[in-house]
Order: structure tokens, then sequence, then C-alpha cells
């Protein structure tokens, strides 16, 4: 392009004077610096079409990445349900297995015990059977024995050589001990009462060797003592035939200590519970004595 424009300006410069030839020149000048800027506004215009195809590819990255991360979010959310899916169904396996393998367990052990059961009937029956089977045969040894029971120790009697059955040391126990409370030996029949207590826990006198303990208190005007003992007898036997009577001194034992208010509910309560026994005749005529006593409000 400069060449074109060196040419054209010999051939005008043979024809135009010096002066047309300056303007020419500035001309040209000019041109030339117009074809410059235009040449820069153009590499300008490539910079930001390229600055906007950048952003545009950038953008068109970010989406796509994060879509991407969406869907492996939500991948990881399905794997996440199907391990917990696949934890429990483990957990209730494992746990149906364990309670049928302590089922067979415990079917064993009750199989196992049943036939011991039987083996042990078996046995027995098998000594029964042995045992009828020999009746009508004395042997030597058996007479021997009837013989030696029949004669009795050197300087004894034959009530001596038998030996007291549990029963009989058990109510003679009981009877020495309600004997000392017929005797006003108060504090001994407790004593006595207290052992046979430890002695026969289970025994069906129990229940009354608490009561005479706690009558014995009682008589002995030992009323805290005796409230503990009574309630000892409603709490541990309360379908006693003794148990109204001991609520009954109960609450006479609360009005001796001073504390009426306790004396009369435990009274009423006999009432209500024993209707029509003589104890709850006995209550209504002590709790009709303390309104007499008490002042009446004016």
């Amino acid at each position: 392009m400069k060449a074109a424009l060196f040419i054209i300006a010999l051939l005008l410069s043979a024809c135009v004077t010096g002066n047309d030839f300056d303007r020419l020149r500035g001309d040209v000048r000019e041109l030339q610096r117009t074809s410059s800027e235009t040449r820069k506004d153009v590499d300008t215009v490539k910079e930001k079409t390229t600055g906007v195809v950048k952003e545009d590819t950038l953008l068109s990255i970010r989406e796509s990445q994060t879509d991407l991360l969406a869907k492996i979010n939500e991948n990881s959310r399905g794997l996440q349900e199907l391990r917990v899916r696949f934890d429990e169904s483990r957990y209730f396996t494992e746990k149906m297995f364990k309670e049928s393998t302590s089922e067979r367990d415990l079917l064993k052990t009750q199989i196992t015990a049943l036939e011991a059961q039987v083996k042990s009937l078996k046995d027995r029956l098998a000594i029964l059977e042995g045992q009828t089977a020999s009746k009508g045969q004395p042997s030597e040894t058996s007479g021997a024995a009837d013989q030696q029971a029949e004669t009795p120790k050197a300087g004894g009697s034959p009530q001596d050589a038998r030996a007291e059955s549990p029963a009989d040391s058990m109510t003679g126990a009981y009877d020495a001990a309600y004997q000392l409370f017929k005797d006003k030996k108060y504090k001994e029949s407790r004593t006595k009462f207290e052992t046979f207590l430890k002695e026969y826990p289970k025994s069906e006198l129990a229940d009354n060797a608490q009561f005479w303990i706690a009558e014995s208190y009682y008589t002995d005007k030992d009323f805290e003592s005796a409230i503990l003992s009574y309630e000892t007898l409603l709490k541990k036997y309360p379908n006693s035939d003794k148990a109204s009577g001991g609520m009954l001194k109960q609450g006479l034992a609360f009005i001796e200590i001073g504390d009426l208010k306790t004396g009369r509910i435990i009274l009423h309560k006999l009432i209500e519970k024993y209707a029509g026994s003589k104890d709850a005749e006995m209550a209504k005529k002590k709790i009709a004595e303390l309104e007499k006593k008490s002042p009446k409000k004016k």
C-alpha cells in the first residue's frame, strides 16, 4: 500500500507544484494515521471479543461442573439410602437368626431337661416295682432292724428312743414362748417368739408369733416399738386372722403416744375393712370416747 502511494506521489509530482506536493504528503500522512488508529480499534475489538468468548466459555464450564456436582450429590444420597437399607436388612436378618438360634437352644435345653425327668421317673418306677416284688419276703436285715427298734437303749424308755418330729419341735417352741407371755414374762416371751420366727419363718404360726411380739411391747408400754411390730404384722401377713386385732392395737398405740389424728385414721380404716367384726366394734367405741373428750368448737 505504501508503494502505491509512492508511485502516485511521483506521478503527481511531475504534474503539480511544490505546494501541491506538500499538501498531498500531508493527506498521505493523515491516511496513514487513520489507518493506524483503525488497526488499533480492530485489535481492541478483537481483544474484547476474545475476553467475552473466554468468559462465556468459563461460564459454560462452571455450569456444567455445577450440574455434574449436583448429579454426584444425588448419586451419593442414593448410595447412602441403599447403605442404610442394606444395614437395616442385615440387622434384622442377624436378629432373626440370633432369635431362632436362642429358641433352638432353649428347646434343646427343655428337651434335655424333659429327658432327664423321664429317666428319673423310669428309675423311680423301677425301684418301686422292685420294692413291690420283694414285699412279703422279709429279709434278715429287716428283721434285725425291727428287733433293734423295739429294744430301748440302756437307761432309757421307748419314748426317748423315738426322735422328735420337726412339727412337734415347732409347736413346742411356740407353746413355750406363749406360756411365758401368759406368765407375764413379756421380755422372755418376746425373745422366744423372735427366735421362733428365725427358725420357722414360713410356719403357719408365724403371724401369731409376730402378733404376740407386738403385744409384749404394748403391755410393757413401749408403744413406739409396738407400732412398728404391728406394722410388720400387717405388711407381712395381711390375711392373718390377727390382722384386725393388730390394726386395732396399732391405732390405740398411736393414741397412747398422743398422735390422736393417726390413731383415728387407723381405727376408721379398721371399721371400713373389717366391718362387723369385734375389733371394729371396739374401734367405734374408742372413737366415740375420743369425741366425747374432745372440746366442742364454739
